[in-house]
C-alpha cells in the first residue's frame, strides 16, 4: 500500500475498524472509505457491487461482522450464522470482481475446537468438534478465511485471514445483553459501585448514554433497580456468569490495529503458503500468548474501578471453553508483538468509558 492507495475498511466504526482506521491515520493514509450500516448494508448485494462500482477501492479490511458475547451468540444462533456469510460473500466477491490489490480478513479464534490442545495453533483448525455456544459464528468465520484461501489458490489473489483473539479497548460495545466478557464486565462492577456508594447520579448517567432494554436514565428509581439485577448487579454485588474459571487471552484493539496494519503492508499470502502439496491453515493468530482467569479478571477490574463489593459468579450458566490461548510464534516470526499488557488497558478503557483521565 502506498499513502494514496484507495482503501476500504468495512465496519469502519466497530471496536476493530475504528481501531484499524486511526492505525492508518497515524501511518498517513490518506484516502481511507468507510460507510456506516445506514449507509450500506453489506449483507445487500446489489447495495455493495454499486458501492464498489463506484468507489473501487485497491485495498479492503474486511473488519466488518455481526458479533456478541456468550449469550447472544447462543440465543441468536440463526443470525450469527447468516448475517456474517453474508456479509463475507458480498464484500469478497465484489473485491475479486474489481481486482483489488490485496484483502485483510478478520476472524476470531472461536474458529477453533473446544478441546484444542493449547495453546491453539493455526493446524489445529478442523481436527476436533467446535464449542457448542459459538458454533455458528464460528462455522461462518472458518468459512470466511477457506474463501480466501480457496480464491487464493485458484485465481491467484492475495487475500489473508487473520484470527485476533479475545479483543478489547474503545469503541466497544457495552450493550449488558449483547457484549463480550470483558466490557460487559466493566459496565457491571462500574454500575454495582455506583449502587453500593447510592451514586444515583452516575447510575443514571450511564443508562442515559446506553440504555438497557430501552430503560434510560429518567427511570424511576424500583424500576431500575430490578432491571439491572435481571443483569447481575446489585448494590454492593455483581453477578457474573460461570464458574470464573475459564482462563482468555486479551489483546487490547489498538495492538490489533497494528498487526493488521503490519501484516497488510509487510506480509503476502506467497509467505504464508509453503511448499506443501495441500496448502491449508495459512491464517495468523494475532494475539498475546497472556492469559487470565476470569476470575482474576473480575478482581483486577474491581482494584482498578475502586468496586470494594462482592463478585459472586453464577455456576448455573455456561462457561464455555475453559482455555482460549492463541499460539502466536507464527506471528512472531513475521516480525510483530503486542505492547499494551491487560491491566494499562484496563485503565485505559475504564477511562474512554467515563469520560476521565487513566489513573
Amino acid at each position: 500500500m502506498d499513502k494514496q492507495s484507495r482503501i476500504y475498511i468495512a465496519g469502519h466504526r466497530g471496536l476493530v475498524g475504528s481501531a484499524i482506521w486511526n492505525s492508518l491515520e497515524r501511518k498517513g493514509y490518506g484516502h481511507l472509505i468507510g460507510r456506516t450500516h445506514a449507509e450500506l448494508d453489506l449483507m445487500d448485494p446489489a447495495a455493495v457491487r454499486d458501492f464498489f462500482d463506484r468507489e473501487r477501492p485497491e485495498y479492503v479490511f474486511l473488519a466488518a461482522a455481526h458479533v456478541g458475547g456468550i449469550m447472544a451468540n447462543n440465543t441468536y444462533r440463526a443470525d450469527f450464522i447468516y448475517r456474517n456469510l453474508q456479509i463475507q460473500q458480498n464484500v469478497i466477491g465484489e473485491s475479486y470482481r474489481h481486482g483489488i490489490e490485496k484483502l485483510l480478513f478478520l476472524g476470531s479464534t472461536c474458529i477453533y475446537p473446544k478441546d484444542v490442545p493449547q495453546p491453539m495453533r493455526e493446524d489445529a483448525l478442523l481436527t476436533a468438534p467446535l464449542e457448542y455456544t459459538n458454533e455458528p459464528y464460528a462455522i461462518a468465520k472458518i468459512a470466511g478465511l477457506k474463501i480466501c484461501e480457496s480464491f487464493n489458490l485458484q485465481y491467484g489473489t492475495n487475500y489473508i485471514a487473520v484470527m485476533p483473539t479475545n479483543l478489547y479497548g474503545p469503541n466497544d460495545n457495552f450493550d449488558l445483553e449483547r457484549s463480550h466478557v470483558l466490557p460487559a464486565m466493566i459496565r457491571k462492577i462500574h454500575l454495582a459501585k455506583a449502587l453500593h456508594e447510592n451514586d444515583w447520579e452516575t447510575v443514571r448517567s450511564d443508562l442515559s448514554a446506553r440504555p438497557v432494554e430501552n430503560i434510560g436514565g429518567t427511570a424511576d428509581d424500583d424500576t431500575i433497580l430490578s432491571l439491572l439485577e435481571r443483569y447481575g448487579i446489585f448494590p454492593g454485588k455483581v453477578e457474573l456468569w460461570g464458574t470464573g474459571k475459564p482462563l482468555r487471552e486479551f489483546l487490547w484493539s489498538e495492538d490489533m490495529a497494528d498487526a493488521c496494519t503490519y501484516v497488510m503492508e509487510q506480509i503476502d499470502f506467497a509467505d504464508l503458503k509453503g511448499s506443501c502439496l495441500e496448502t491449508r491453515n495459512c491464517h495468523i493468530n494475532i494475539g498475546t500468548g497472556k492469559e487470565i482467569s476470569i476470575g482474576n479478571l473480575a478482581e483486577l477490574i474491581a482494584r482498578i474501578i475502586g468496586y470494594r463489593g462482592e463478585i459472586a459468579f453464577d455456576d448455573s450458566k455456561p462457561d464455555g471453553t475453559m482455555r482460549k490461548l492463541t499460539d502466536v510464534s507464527k506471528l512472531h516470526g513475521l516480525g510483530w508483538r503486542h505492547t499494551v499488557e491487560i491491566d494499562e488497558g484496563i485503565r485505559t478503557m475504564y477511562a474512554w468509558y467515563t469520560g476521565s483521565t487513566p489513573a
